[in-house]
């Protein structure tokens, strides 16, 4: 019953959020759409001619964004297990970026060419216990450092969802060394309650 009842209270708070009623007036996938867009505003990660990963990218929200805002001559390559609806400008691979198979894909279609932008919305299937899902979090967050200190250009940025919570602070110190700057981002569209931030590396090391 109070498992019912706390479906029926997300989804009237989920129905009548502005967020969610914005993006499906303007055509996005998902409310995340305006945490990427809010970011950018700030902080200009996405400029036209650039390439993009995005991991873990259904819906595709933030490609919608990020096609956009990289143009005609930017690419924007979105990597999920789950199968994301086609987007004008954006370049799917469905598998594990983990998997030798999908990065092969990739480094194919990126041809030798480096990465400007590696983007992480990831979170991980919510179990309920508040130390499992943080331990999850950071383990995904962990991952998309790893795959983005091995694709992106020197100079390149990381944008990665993390839950503040135990090990958020070791997650934050270890992205730091790979970074010329890191920035820690609460969009307005993230819910107040909601544990997640986001970390914003720019400049990445030689």
């Amino acid at each position: 019953m109070k498992r019912t009842r706390t479906s029926k209270a997300w989804m009237m708070e989920h129905v009548n959020d502005a967020y969610v009623q914005r993006a499906k007036a303007e055509g996005y996938r998902s409310r995340a759409a305006y945490k990427l867009t809010e970011i950018d505003d700030k902080d200009h990660l996405l400029r036209p001619g650039m390439t993009v990963v995005d991991l873990g990218a259904a819906p595709g929200s933030w490609c919608q964004v990020a096609v956009k805002r990289c143009g005609a001559k930017g690419r924007v390559f979105a990597l999920d297990l789950l199968p994301v609806e086609p987007i004008p400008g954006m370049e799917f691979i469905q598998g594990d970026f983990l998997e030798d198979a999908v990065l092969e894909t990739l480094e194919a279609r990126l041809a030798g060419s480096r990465v400007d932008v590696v983007l992480s919305d990831m979170a991980p299937n919510m179990s309920g216990i508040e130390l499992v899902d943080q331990a999850k979090s950071v383990h995904l967050a962990e991952l998309a450092l790893d795959f983005a200190v091995r694709h992106l250009r020197p100079g390149g940025s990381f944008l990665v969802k993390v839950f503040q919570g135990p090990g958020f602070m070791e997650f934050r110190a270890e992205a730091a060394k790979q970074f010329r700057s890191l920035q820690v981002r609460k969009p307005k569209a993230s819910r107040d309650r909601s544990p997640e931030v986001y970390l914003l590396g720019l400049e990445r090391k030689a």
